[in-house]
């Protein structure tokens, strides 16, 4: 069989051969025969051509026609989305008949069971806590045992109480969030109440009771034209306002008409304060400015008595300029001598009885000079509304325009919830490490006490009031954190006709006013949550005085790093 193959293959290359030569040889007889078969195939190949390209561009032609009709048909007559739907199968398909999900929503359910029982006893805990005052109780601290029925340690019982409160809020946040895919099938109640109303209503940083009924005041009634002038001289704006609450209480004393210092000798404290407030909340007229004082002395101003209530380091407090500048202003002056010996630096504790026997007198006009560091009757006059008896809640206070501007910008900027931090810094290391001990501490150090104050606040913001430098309150700011996140220090910005909260100022004529802005501080800070003040400034002061007779104290009001000494104190020059 394969020499047939082969034997046929051999046959067939020698008939291709013999094709070939033939070919070749026709050719080469008659040429003119082959140009003229060549030129007809030409023709015939240019015709199959055109009608080939014709009939392509019909099918094209036709085509786009018809296609956007199809297309059109289809869109109009078919439902799509059901024909690319993707069915994903649920849990409840996998493991036969949902038993996952079975499964699961047990789990869940027995974790809100137990979480129950764990607020349960949670809230006794709590309920204990409220009767715990009357009776010996310890807790134990890093330190140490605390036997919690003395005052002493009442903090520590609300820290204790803090953190009950704050598991049972947890437990309560975990038991809804469990809830949340349940709430058509759950079996456990989370709307009983097993506590008192004290729990709901509780909170870690409450007011403090004043006791406004345990007041002791006095009744101010001056007799006519019976006048004492206040001078305040020591200090900034905070030391001359409390020096002036301590006139007041003088002049209750000794039945006078107060007269408010000129602007010539003191600050301008008609754009501050409201001088008719005071008279208003009792109902008379028991302050005077100077200018109502002039024009009723028919601009014949002389003091006619002036008895210094201290005597060292010079009489009344008052060096020779101040004296100038009281003359300067029209005012007149009768010999300056004490009536006892008094040290601003150590002054001694006075009565009632020591003022009257040494200031009574029948003299129209009399002075007693700078009282900012007199001791009279402390408790007196540093309870909450002041020692005399009016119908307000407080008779020196931000006059009703800065007022309404601290209330717009608490709207704007800080809402109902915010610590106020005064942050005293500027002249004030020198200042707090003359004192024993120091009052000055490291930005760090700082940051960890309001991080506390922060923490048992939960409060958002932080408004500070501060005279310190950029490089300080960045550093402070990148320091105070609550729960990993930055609590924002808010400090007032710089006018901009867009924001409307200092629009009163503005219109007054008050803006830019350094005495101004520093009221508007003290009163944002006074109407805070939670206060935190810089020990030995009397601008602390002054915002707790307000505070206190507001009725906005909070038992989470404290001075900054309260009860701590500096971690680093540098040395004396």
């Amino acid at each position: 069989m394969e020499r047939e193959l082969s034997d046929e293959e051999g046959d067939r290359e020698n008939l291709i051969s013999q094709n070939a030569r033939r070919n070749q040889n026709d050719a080469v007889k008659s040429p003119d025969r082959h140009n003229h078969r060549s030129a007809f195939r030409i023709e015939d190949e240019l015709r199959g051509r055109v009608s080939g390209a014709a009939r392509r561009f019909n099918k094209r032609y036709i085509l786009a026609i018809f296609l956007p009709l199809v297309i059109l048909i289809v869109y109009l007559t078919t439902d799509l989305k059901s024909v690319f739907q993707m069915r994903v199968p649920s849990v409840r398909d996998i493991g036969g008949g949902g038993l996952v999900v079975n499964r699961m929503r047990e789990s869940e359910l027995r974790a809100l069971y137990l979480l129950k029982q764990q607020e349960i006893e949670l809230v006794k805990m709590w309920n204990y806590t409220t009767v715990v005052g009357g009776s010996n109780f310890s807790l134990v601290n890093g330190s140490g045992s605390v036997n919690l029925n003395s005052g002493s340690d009442d903090s520590v019982l609300e820290d204790f109480k803090s953190r009950v409160f704050g598991q049972i809020s947890l437990n309560r946040q975990i038991q809804g969030t469990l809830l949340s895919g349940h709430e058509s099938e759950a079996s456990v109640d989370l709307s009983a109440n097993y506590s008192d109303s004290s729990l709901s209503d509780w909170t870690r940083c409450k007011k403090v009771d004043q006791r406004l009924a345990d007041r002791k005041t006095i009744e101010w009634n001056p007799k006519p034209n019976k006048y004492l002038f206040a001078i305040c001289v020591s200090g900034q704006m905070s030391n001359h306002l409390i020096c002036l609450e301590k006139h007041m209480f003088f002049a209750a004393l000794l039945n006078r008409v107060l007269v408010i210092p000129s602007s010539k000798v003191d600050y301008e404290f008609h754009r501050v304060l409201d001088i008719d407030h005071i008279n208003k909340c009792l109902g008379r007229k028991v302050v005077v400015t100077f200018e109502e004082f002039a024009e009723s002395k028919k601009n014949h101003l002389h003091i006619d008595k002036f008895m210094c209530y201290f005597s060292l380091p010079q009489p009344c407090f008052m060096d020779d300029e101040r004296v100038k500048k009281l003359k300067g202003s029209g005012v007149s002056l009768s010999k300056v001598e004490a009536v006892w010996k008094e040290d601003v630096k150590k002054p001694n504790q006075r009565t009632v009885e020591d003022v009257l026997a040494k200031f009574s007198s029948d003299s129209d006009v009399i002075a007693i000079g700078d009282v900012f560091f007199a001791d009279v009757e402390r408790e007196w006059v540093m309870q909450p509304g002041g020692p005399i008896a009016h119908k307000c809640k407080t008779l020196i206070e931000p006059s009703r325009l800065i007022l309404l501007t601290a209330q717009r910008f608490i709207q704007t900027f800080l809402g109902k919830d915010f610590v106020a931090l005064h942050f005293r810094r500027h002249g004030f290391l020198k200042f707090c490490n003359a004192k024993q001990p120091s009052c000055f501490y490291p930005v760090p150090q700082a940051a960890e006490c309001i991080n506390r104050v922060v923490e048992r606040a939960s409060t958002p913001v932080i408004y500070l009031s501060t005279d310190a430098a950029e490089s300080e309150t960045g550093l402070l700011q990148s320091l105070v954190v609550l729960n990993g996140k930055t609590v924002p220090l808010v400090r007032r910005p710089a006018r901009n006709s867009a924001e409307k909260w200092d629009a009163l100022l503005y219109r007054h004529g008050l803006e830019g006013d350094s005495q101004v802005e520093a009221m508007l501080d003290k009163t944002i800070c006074a109407l805070s949550s939670v206060f935190i003040g810089s020990s030995g400034s009397t601008f602390t002061d002054d915002i707790l005085r307000l505070r206190k007779d507001w009725g906005s104290s909070s038992q989470c009001d404290e001075y900054l790093c309260q009860g701590e000494l500096p971690n680093f104190i540098a040395e004396d020059e």
